[in-house]
């Protein structure tokens, strides 16, 4: 079980620790209001992880590709949610509002993932490589890979964050806030527009 459990990390690792959305959301994240603030969305998006991991293991999938017109609705609300979030770091980086203004909490993590339609597709086809090759009973299987898939994803969510910290350190002045606020209101505007292009090419 150990070899075909690095097997599945060395297969999300590109897809954990590349710059991808919800990577960007969180380093932006950090950036504006600092590590510590953004655990509780951390700990939202990683929650509602383990959830829609498990439940599409046990065949939730099905219904997702029976129905495609979830893809797009989740699409179209994903890709305006994250435009949302950047019209707050943009107003944000307007009026020098600081890292304690319009903190994200457990609630908003728990929108980040429910709403991002790439996830789903991750998630399935991770399951379509991997469910079967452990020597588990199905239910066991599933729930293996469920927690492997979200603390590896958790570990990359939070170096990213790190990162965004890092940032924040090294921009206290109100004048370089606003230039990194306005910095990272472009990045998500831009993976708000890469979520609706990639999820329906996706489908």
């Amino acid at each position: 079980m150990f070899p075909t459990t690095i097997a599945l990390l060395l297969f999300l690792a590109p897809l954990a620790y590349s710059p991808g959305p919800g990577n960007m959301v969180f380093a932006a994240m950090g950036a504006r209001f600092g590590l510590r603030a953004t655990l509780p969305a951390n700990a939202g998006y990683h929650v509602a992880t383990w959830i829609v991991t498990f439940c599409l293991g046990l065949g939730f999938s099905v219904l997702l590709t029976s129905a495609p017109v979830l893809f797009d609705i989740l699409r179209w609300v994903g890709a305006a949610y994250v435009a949302w979030l950047a019209w707050t770091f943009l107003r944000a980086g307007l009026t020098g509002g600081g890292p304690d203004s319009d903190v994200i909490g457990v609630v908003d993590g728990v929108l980040l993932l429910i709403l991002n339609p790439k996830a789903y597709v991750i998630i399935a086809l991770m399951f379509s490589q991997f469910l079967t090759a452990f020597p588990l009973p199905e239910l066991a299987a599933v729930l293996w890979i469920a927690s492997a898939f979200t603390l590896n994803n958790l570990l990359a969510f939070l170096l990213w964050t790190m990162v965004g910290d890092g940032l924040l350190a090294r921009f206290r002045r109100p004048a370089h806030a606003r230039l990194l606020n306005g910095g990272f209101a472009v990045i998500l505007g831009l993976v708000a527009v890469w979520m609706f292009v990639a999820g329906r090419a996706a489908l």
